[in-house]
């Protein structure tokens, strides 16, 4: 019988008295709370932050039967003794959970603010709904001190929704951003009040006003200490889920080690330090494991418009996100400014990146995507934006030359080829043709890849295209205003095909020539 695993759960108290598996992460917690500077933290959306928070709050609330077994029950006795104080104190909490709002309209933040707010005065008994956000903040935080005896934990849980989800409207998003500056800046002034505050979101702001006026929060988000914090490693995997992996196997038709690696390929792979440890996306994860199936469960919203744009604004070449040759800084990556036309740091941010290697002499990062979930879903939403004509419905998907691939049919793959040139859209001088040219053939391809085995080259020296097929094989050479004939003579002269050459699969040598003025595929041959 399946266990509970807790699927988009982000309520510790419901997964503790329900059930459900739990990863412990308390040991983070409790280190976090004994400390009790101010956080920040950012991770990537659907990682566990939510759940986290909640954690935080039953901890600081005393709720000390949640936490039977867990690594934080023996850490608080000892600290208790330690420090010669009473264990699981209850604590007053203000909990601010900006799920759930309708950021897009104009008001939207400033009711999410006020329901927020609400609550806190009706638990605290008082009604300062005529004042600034700000200041019904600071009343609350002296009036809960004095009412409890106890400094406030304040806690914020997706801070900076209200500007993502106002990103395409600038009008909107200052709107925003002004009102929170107001909210947050209470903070600043609030020491004597505040036990603790832990601030989460997928970005860091950091050259605006909010994060400006929040100067005194440490950032962890880069932290080796805190690198595990949120996601499941691969011993919490194996450890914890092991039930699960071996039902899975059964799914797969294959065994423990066989569902591990798949897993690891699919979702494993984000690291927010350079010697941290490799984390899955839990929410992926616990849906592969509960489906017994490798899907694209982070996907299933489809990658932000916004992004694509500013991928495309920027010139991102697509092929960088897996050769390693994308690189940042620490301080770039943690220090995001909305009005920024570098994509990566908010690439890195919101998950479609991830470290791979860091040099501290230099705090130089070398980013690329952590796992084929994200590659392949990052690359589907490319697609389309660099290649409008792209779609099912013109027979230019995918699908379809996957199944002309396994046919061997060749008329028919130059046909979807040409119908996606064709699609590209006219460029500026200063932009040429052939970029985009380079990026649907990498981007068609490497999708391809998800299916059969497919590696694209487009350099020089080696093929630029190499599909292997269940039963045929197509070595492939493209030339920019050349000819077929000319590819296909490169491709026999250094011998490209000659790996395949006691191959039991039928062996397709194609030439292909694009024409830069007419913006069409011109030429194709076949040997």
């Amino acid at each position: 019988m399946m266990r509970k695993l807790p699927i988009g759960i982000q309520s510790f108290e419901k997964i503790r008295r329900d059930g459900f598996v739990y990863v412990d992460k308390t040991a983070y917690v409790h280190d976090l709370a004994q400390a009790g500077v101010p956080y920040f933290l950012s991770r990537p959306r659907r990682f566990g932050k939510s759940l986290l928070v909640s954690t935080m709050r039953a901890y600081f609330e005393g709720r000390r039967e949640l936490f039977e077994g867990l690594d934080i029950e023996r850490l608080e006795t000892d600290a208790a003794v330690r420090d010669g104080r009473e264990p699981w104190v209850a604590r007053p909490v203000f909990h601010f959970d900006f799920n759930g709002g309708d950021y897009t309209r104009e008001d939207g933040l400033e009711k999410k603010l006020d329901e927020l707010l609400r609550g806190l005065e009706e638990s605290w008994g008082d009604d300062w709904s005529d004042l600034p956000a700000g200041s019904r903040l600071r009343r609350l935080l002296e009036r809960a001190h004095a009412q409890s005896g106890h400094r406030v934990a304040v806690l914020v849980d997706e801070y900076d929704k209200p500007l993502l989800e106002a990103m395409e409207d600038p009008v909107l998003e200052e709107r925003n951003r002004t009102a929170l500056k107001a909210f947050y800046s209470v903070l600043k002034g609030a020491d004597d009040h505040l036990r603790f505050a832990f601030l989460t979101g997928v970005t860091k702001f950091s050259k605006v006003s909010i994060f400006s006026d929040l100067n005194q929060l440490r950032d962890i988000s880069l932290s080796a200490t805190y690198a595990g914090i949120c996601g499941v490693t691969e011993e919490e995997l194996e450890r914890g889920f092991g039930p699960e992996v071996e039902s899975m196997a059964g799914s797969l038709g294959t065994d423990s080690a066989g569902c591990l690696e798949a897993l690891r390929a699919q979702y494993d792979g984000y690291r927010f330090h350079a010697k941290g440890p490799g984390l899955y996306n839990p929410f992926s994860l616990l849906n592969a494991l509960a489906e017994g199936a490798l899907g694209s469960y982070w996907f299933q919203t489809g990658t932000p418009t916004f992004l694509v744009r500013r991928m495309r604004e920027a010139r991102l070449d697509p092929k960088r996100l897996t050769d390693g040759t994308i690189r940042s800084t620490g301080r770039r990556l943690s220090d995001y400014r909305a009005d920024d036309p570098d994509p990566i740091p908010l690439m890195f941010q919101a998950g479609y990146l991830t470290i791979q290697s860091a040099d501290p002499r230099t705090d130089r990062y070398t980013l690329a995507v952590p796992n084929a979930e994200v590659r392949y879903g990052l690359e589907e939403g490319l697609l389309p934006a660099w290649a409008p004509g792209y779609s099912e419905a013109r027979g230019t998907d995918v699908f379809a030359l996957l199944d002309l691939v396994e046919a061997g049919d060749t008329d028919g793959m130059r046909n979807v080829l040409a119908a996606l040139f064709a699609s590209i859209p006219y460029t500026r001088a200063d932009d040429p043709f052939e970029n985009y040219f380079q990026a649907v053939i990498w981007l068609v391809f490497s999708l391809l890849g998800r299916y059969v085995s497919c590696e694209v080259r487009l350099a020089r020296g080696r093929a630029d295209v190499v599909v292997e097929g269940t039963s045929h094989v197509y070595v492939m050479e493209l030339k920019r205003d050349g000819t077929a004939a000319d590819a296909l003579a490169q491709i026999e002269k250094r011998g490209y095909a000659e790996p395949f050459s006691a191959d039991t699969r039928q062996v397709h040598l194609v030439g292909c020539a694009f024409d830069s003025h007419s913006r069409r595929l011109s030429d194709w041959q076949i040997a």
